[in-house]
């Protein structure tokens, strides 16, 4: 073999070794990785059936309901546009309340509930994950439109 025909083969043997690397990662991240959907999202058939995802938004007010066993906890989040039933069993975050920023990790199922694995809330009076914001944000857009074309005039919360 001649030294042009030796580099070649090193230099197409390293491209399938990066190769095989790279799709050894992707493939590991596949199933860790948890994408964030707002309840209009899942509405809209945006989130994964099946797989699990994160939801995000405002706890509901008044929709916090605790069963008996003092674990499983019924919650609506919200993005002021739609709403979603949340279920989890386990104990919550000491910041969680009605009002506040939260994101649930869990899946949907058949009967459009979410049924949260781990919950999250918000560690501060400042913080809010940029894509709840956004999702807000949007969702405050759209409803100020809709009231606009109804004749009614709303007024913006700061």
């Amino acid at each position: 073999m001649k030294a042009r025909q030796k580099r070649l083969l090193f230099i197409l043997g390293g491209i399938a070794i990066v190769a095989a690397a790279v799709g050894l990662v992707l493939f590991a991240l596949k199933d860790n990785v948890s994408l964030y959907f707002t309840p209009t999202q899942v509405y809209n058939k945006e989130a994964p059936q099946g797989r699990s995802f994160r939801i995000g938004g405002l706890v509901e007010a008044g929709s916090v309901k605790r069963e008996g066993d003092g674990l499983t906890v019924h919650f609506n989040v919200t993005d002021t546009s739609k709403t979603m039933n949340v279920t989890y069993k386990g104990i919550l975050p000491d910041l969680f309340k009605e009002g506040k920023g939260v994101v649930a990790q869990g899946k949907l199922q058949g009967d459009n509930i979410f049924y949260a694995e781990e919950v999250l809330a918000k560690h501060d009076e400042n913080y809010m994950p940029p894509e709840a914001k956004h999702a807000l944000e949007e969702a405050a857009k759209a409803q100020s439109a809709v009231s606009a074309s109804s004749g009614v005039i709303a007024i913006p919360a700061k």
